[in-house]
């Protein structure tokens, strides 16, 4: 059995989740996306099962060596393909580079701070784990209504579009 590194305390936190986890059900497979871009990101990335570009998986090595779960990392490296990101950055407050991954090694204040530079650089800010205790839950959240572009909510990870999309929230 695989040692996830969260106490006890928070893994019964997400038992509390199985009605967001049920909420999800109805836009299984892309029912009810209504922007083409998310639309196609649910096709070809979340529901693809291996990578776009195998001959490029630098970054789904870097978030392996992190403990990453496999699929989430392979998801990530998918969508830095999809979208054409050329540079990334993993727990990086500064977020300099196109696509900046934030982990749960980052607290919430540091967190924050990424996600304010992302969005005056105007680059794409993941949010990863972002149910793994209620502090980290109650910040995303704070960020979701207050981000002025478009946000997608894996479950596993809030991904925050810094661009010319309209303010949407997407739950999958």
């Amino acid at each position: 059995m695989k040692h996830s590194g969260r106490n006890i305390k928070q893994r019964l936190y997400g038992l509390t989740l199985i009605g967001n986890r049920l909420s999800r059900v109805r836009h299984f497979r892309g029912h009810g996306v209504h922007s083409p871009f998310v639309y196609s990101l649910v096709r070809k990335v979340f529901m693809r099962k291996t990578h776009i570009d195998s001959t490029s998986i630098e970054l789904y090595n870097k978030l392996i060596a992190l403990n990453f779960p496999t699929r989430r990392a392979m998801e990530l490296q998918n969508i830095q393909h999809f979208v054409g990101y050329k540079t990334y950055s993993i727990d990086s407050t500064l977020c300099s580079a196109e696509f900046n991954i934030l982990t749960a090694a980052l607290d919430c204040e540091q967190t924050l701070q990424a996600v304010n530079n992302a969005t005056q650089s105007g680059t794409t800010v993941v949010v990863a784990m972002p149910y793994i205790n209620k502090e980290r839950d109650m910040m995303c959240r704070e960020i979701i209504a207050s981000h002025r572009s478009t946000s997608v909510d894996n479950s596993g990870y809030i991904i925050f579009f810094n661009n010319h999309l309209p303010k949407q929230h997407y739950r999958l």
